[in-house]
This record gives structure tokens, sequence and C-alpha cells, in this order.
């Protein structure tokens, strides 16, 4: 059975979501990391990973609106 275009989307959807989340835990490594080590290269990889990850939730958002 084919899938639908809404059935496409919600896979892409779903897809993202777990993209964002694990762009989150590497983050969250990344800034532990930085404040245990007082890494400065870690600080710029959590704020790097934590813009990618915003950028991937509004993709996910953007999708999922019925403009």
């Amino acid at each position: 059975m084919a899938r639908t275009r809404d059935d496409q989307l919600d896979d892409l959807r779903s897809r993202l979501d777990t993209i964002a989340e694990e762009l989150a835990d590497l983050g969250r490594d990344r800034l532990v990391e930085a404040l245990e080590n007082g890494d400065t290269v870690a600080e710029a990889d959590e704020r790097r990973l934590s813009r990618a990850r915003r950028a991937v939730l509004k993709a996910a958002a953007l999708l999922g609106s019925e403009d």
C-alpha cells in the first residue's frame, strides 16, 4: 500500500525530532566537558549544537504546519 503524503511528512517529522534529541544529548555532553575541563572549544561546540537543534526543531514544526 502506498504511503500518503501526510504519512511521509509524519515520518520525516518524527525523524527530525529524533535528530533534535540526539543533538541535545551531544550538546549536554559537550557542556559538561566544557564545565569540567574549562574547554572553550567544547563550549563553542555546545552553542553550535544548540543552534543546529533549534534549526531542526523549526524544520519539524514547519512540516507540521498546514499553511
